[in-house]
């Protein structure tokens, strides 16, 4: 196999001075070299001294088929020797500031020089020979980000449990596949290679296990290219840290509270529709399944429509107060981001307000006149009491929304003054 041109983003050529017959010592650098490294190899670690040792001979084989100068960079957090076997193979070790694998990967990234960027777990599970697959595939499809995938590839006995293997992985990557538009397999992969412009377009800051999920709806939202290359998932050296359901859960949530349009706009649009309907149906005295339904279908249409306006609010809210990775880009929420001002809020939540109190009003007018005697419960009641709760809340919702409006607006403002104090210009001395 000849060296690739990183460079030549059409695939692997012979123009690198590196060759693959260069002793590996040569090829791996460190920061006291004069050398900048082609490549990264990035390895969180933490007490993974049974394993370490093997994952560093596998990354020195694929050191030597690419033949272009390397750094490995283990980011650590041992009590064990994982350090002290790192340094041995050349490897550049660093120590996050804050506990948890995200931390781990942001305090590499830091010192990572490369211009491709691999990463991967160091318990063996990987087998980092595969490493110039992954780069050359990268070179050859011109993608940003390419994933070794072990859905598409082969897990070996022992390897993967049961439920992670078909319910867990799978379920999460189709959650993730849905909410940011990509089209992966195997989301949860840690073996991957990124080129350096692509992860300083992506906004990582999560600290846990989340990292992970947080890359790729990073790149999908940013409508970066990822590919994929099937690999094999090995078992592993050393005790397992993942937590299946706290970790998974972790996952979850994340992808939820960063895409509020899947969080809040579809279930409150479906809550209200249905309630409408509900409440349509009653009103035209329309029978379902032969079932003529009454005030009480009334009431809980009502409610539905209510409930789902307030979930509807939240996306908005969200979008306003928040910076999610996916932006609820649906039609009736970018309206309601547009409708819920002051202005317009108010004054139509104040004539929805209006007509049911008027409503209410000739109701209670008809109870005064008939000497308090009860009136008969009709559709239209309800109907007049919805609509009085769904002004209200319409109006004070729209203050809410204009009050968070300005208040990230007040923070862009102080966040650009500033940077512009501390860019060296000194805003007080004029031009």
């Amino acid at each position: 196999m000849t060296a690739f041109d990183p460079h030549d983003r059409a695939g692997p050529a012979d123009a690198l001075p590196a060759t693959p017959d260069r002793p590996v010592e040569e090829l791996v650098v460190t920061p006291a070299d004069d050398v900048s490294p082609t490549l990264s190899i990035v390895l969180p670690t933490k007490n993974e001294a049974a394993g370490i040792g093997e994952c560093l001979d596998r990354i020195e084989r694929a050191i030597a088929t690419l033949g272009v100068p390397t750094e490995i960079i283990v980011s650590d957090s041992s009590t064990d020797r994982t350090p002290e076997i790192a340094r041995a193979h050349g490897a550049t070790v660093v120590m996050p500031d804050r506990p948890g694998y995200g931390a781990a990967y942001q305090r590499a990234f830091e010192a990572a020089r490369g211009e491709f960027i691999v990463i991967g777990d160091a318990d063996t599970t990987y087998d980092f020979a595969a490493i110039p697959r992954l780069v050359e595939h990268l070179v050859a499809t011109d993608a940003d980000l390419v994933l070794g995938s072990r859905l598409a590839g082969e897990i070996e006995p022992g390897a993967m449990p049961w439920l992670h293997r078909y319910v867990g992985n799978p379920l999460l990557t189709r959650f993730l596949n849905t909410f940011y538009g990509t089209e992966v397999s195997d989301a949860h992969s840690g073996f991957r290679v990124v080129t350096r412009a692509a992860l300083e377009t992506l906004e990582l800051t999560t600290d846990g296990m989340e990292f992970a999920s947080e890359m790729i709806m990073e790149a999908g939202a940013r409508g970066l290219t990822i590919e994929e290359v099937p690999i094999t998932y090995h078992e592993r050296e050393g005790e397992a840290t993942l937590e299946s359901f706290r970790d998974g859960w972790r996952h979850v949530r994340f992808m939820l509270t960063n895409a509020p349009g899947y969080l809040f706009s579809v279930p409150g649009l479906g809550l209200g529709v249905l309630g409408l309907v509900l409440m349509g149906l009653v009103a035209a005295g329309t029978p379902v399944g032969g079932v003529t339904l009454g005030v009480r279908s009334m009431i809980a249409g009502g409610v539905l429509v209510l409930v789902g306006y307030q979930i509807m609010s939240f996306a908005v809210f969200s979008t306003v107060a928040t910076d999610p990775i996916q932006r609820p880009s649906d039609p009736l929420t970018r309206w309601l981001n547009r409708a819920l001002t002051i202005r317009r809020g108010g004054v139509g939540g104040c004539v929805v307000f209006a007509g049911g109190s008027l409503y209410a009003l000739a109701l209670l007018y008809r109870w005064l006149t008939a000497g308090y005697a009860t009136l008969p419960v009709v559709t239209s009641d309800i109907a007049a009491l919805v609509a009085i709760a769904f002004g209200v809340q319409t109006v004070f919702t729209s203050f809410l929304a204009a009050m968070l409006r300005e208040s990230r607006l007040a923070r862009t403002r102080a966040n650009a003054r500033s940077a512009a104090g501390t860019d060296g210009h000194d805003p007080a001395a004029g031009d």
